[in-house]
């Protein structure tokens, strides 16, 4: 019975958490479709990712679905009820009965994708996927996007805005959804009803910075008996509070001196490192105390989600920092892309060396890009790309010839802090392509950094 609690309490918490961390935008209603279209988009790739249809247990499925409804038009509801507006909305939701029309245009949608079968229609959902995650990237295709809203809201679009369009937790949402279209291509998915597959999708604790889990995983979790007993608890709330810690008093505080787009220009050589220092160590902070606080909330409701970082600074090469940071994200490209293309290009005949430069190549864009569409972020992916190739032609070159390292512990402590300082420096100078808005501004940096000439 407390199983049973626990499991439809997260999956209504998961879901109205969309509409009270969603941001407010200028254009109208948006703070309520955008969590709509997200639970819209679970809903279709669950219809699209089961083996049959009819398989499902349609009386599970008609509750699961009215329950998700009651749940999203009790949302629009409070609209008419002045003290509760703003409660889990910025701004006041649209009229109930277009709320209610949406809900059944997604049934019918899902409905139609139920018919719809094979790998081509699954590319297919990959494709929309994606296009959506360009949409929110790519900030000129973003204010066409909500141009167009805003004219069909009856507003200008004038005013039109890259920030109108703030689609809170859809990144990591949409890899959730990518990865489960692709585990179902290969017959690795497990059976999930409706509430489960929106849990998993849409769990609350790591909506805003992940970790990325695996559906197979999170449903051994979500269906094992749940009991909270002390040690449990007590493990939860020290996770919490070290996150609450690393984010809100460290993060926080790194970031009044951290490298930014208003202290760049103000770099000059020897001291600049101290921004570059704060700047590396604030990120670690930021997403590490997210994460902290995703796993102690998570534990609260029986659900252990994998963890996200591992030290990653004092790892000794680039390949292991990559092993060691943002973890769920570097394994979920791993499986799902770098995997893949390196496989298809070992059946091709491909020599290895073309086959590792353009897997990590290719890889590193895909993460540059997911953190946004700009210049500088691809500058900050060839960084690390460039990085991992020259260091897995270096292991490959000095496996045989410096075994000799490995056999004398003393010289492989002293090589491997060698590595740690040099990898730490060489993830702090590709900090500033990240930290940086322009690619000038991240020159001048360098050229601060390095005392190289033609300093400003």
């Amino acid at each position: 019975m407390l199983t049973q609690i626990r499991n439809w309490g997260t999956f209504v918490v998961s879901a109205l958490a969309l509409f009270w961390l969603q941001p407010a935008s200028a254009v109208r209603h948006l703070d309520f479709w955008l969590p709509c279209a997200t639970l819209a988009l679970a809903a279709v790739v669950w219809v699209w990712t089961l083996p049959v249809f009819e398989a499902a247990n349609r009386r599970e499925v008609v509750v699961d679905v009215a329950v998700l409804v009651c749940a999203v038009c009790g949302v629009a509801l409070l609209r008419d009820v002045p003290a509760l507006v703003g409660v889990l909305t910025r701004t006041p939701p649209p009229e109930v009965a277009a709320v209610a029309l949406v809900m059944v245009l997604v049934i019918g949608a899902c409905a139609a994708v139920g018919r719809m079968r094979g790998k081509a229609a699954w590319a297919v959902g990959v494709a929309v996927l994606i296009g959506l995650l360009l949409l929110q990237k790519y900030a000129p295709a973003t204010e066409v996007a909500s141009g167009a809203l805003r004219v069909l809201q009856g507003q200008s679009a004038a005013h039109a805005s890259a920030f109108d369009w703030r689609w809170f937790g859809f990144s990591y949402v949409a890899f959730r959804l990518i990865g489960v279209l692709r585990d179902r291509v290969i017959g690795r998915l497990p059976a999930m009803r409706l509430r489960e597959f929106v849990t998993f999708a849409v769990f609350a604790p790591a909506l805003s910075a992940g970790p990325i889990d695996r559906p197979d995983r999170f449903l051994k979790d979500l269906r094992a008996p749940y009991t909270l007993m002390a040690p449990q608890f007590f493990a939860a709330c020290e996770r919490l509070l070290l996150g609450v810690f690393k984010k809100f008093v460290l993060a926080d505080t790194l970031a009044l001196i951290a490298l930014s787009d208003a202290i760049a220009p103000h770099l000059r050589p020897g001291w600049a490192w101290l921004p570059v220092y704060a700047y590396a160590l604030r990120i670690f902070f930021d997403f590490a105390g997210y994460t902290d606080m995703a796993i102690g909330f998570g534990m609260l409701l029986g659900v252990r989600l994998p963890e996200n970082f591992n030290a990653p600074y004092l790892k000794p090469n680039l390949t292991q920092f990559w092993n060691s940071w943002h973890m769920s994200l570097s394994q979920w490209f791993r499986a799902y892309w770098f995997n893949p293309l390196t496989r298809a290009l070992r059946i091709r005949g491909w020599e290895p060396a073309p086959i590792v430069l353009l897997g990590q190549v290719s890889t590193m864009m895909l993460i540059a890009l997911w953190h946004g569409v700009t210049a500088n972020f691809v500058l900050w992916g060839a960084w690390h790309a460039v990085g991992l190739f020259v260091h897995n032609r270096w292991a490959n070159f000095a496996r045989e010839r410096l075994s000799f390292v490995n056999e004398r512990p003393a010289l492989q402590r002293v090589v491997n802090m060698a590595g740690a300082i040099a990898t730490f420096h060489f993830v702090v100078l590709g900090w500033v392509w990240f930290a940086l808005s322009t690619p000038s501004a991240a020159l001048h940096a360098l050229q601060a950094l390095l005392f190289l000439p033609g300093l400003r």
